[in-house]
């Protein structure tokens, strides 16, 4: 069963696409969905993007929902190890 749930924000950073070149990303959206790619019946998708550059400025990630979870547990660990002056 999908629940359908889209979650949309704007990110300010960088990602690397197809062809290897570095381009900004300004948007990601995130949804758990059946994956194009990954061997599961359902991941967590995050899809980074600038739209402004079309569809090819994408870069997209499928994680099982175990795998999400120890992501967001890496990513709150890491900036939590970081001062907060730096964080800003």
């Amino acid at each position: 069963m999908c629940t359908y749930t889209t979650v949309k924000d704007t990110v300010d950073g960088s990602a690397k696409g197809p062809g290897g070149a570095w381009f900004h990303v300004s948007d990601v959206t995130v949804y758990f969905d059946h994956p194009v790619h990954a061997m599961a019946e359902h991941t967590l998708n995050i899809d980074f993007t600038d739209p402004g550059r079309g569809p090819a400025a994408r870069v997209a990630v499928e994680l099982t929902a175990e795998s999400a979870q120890r992501l967001v547990a890496a990513i709150q660990s890491a900036l939590a190890a970081v001062p907060a002056e730096m964080r800003v």
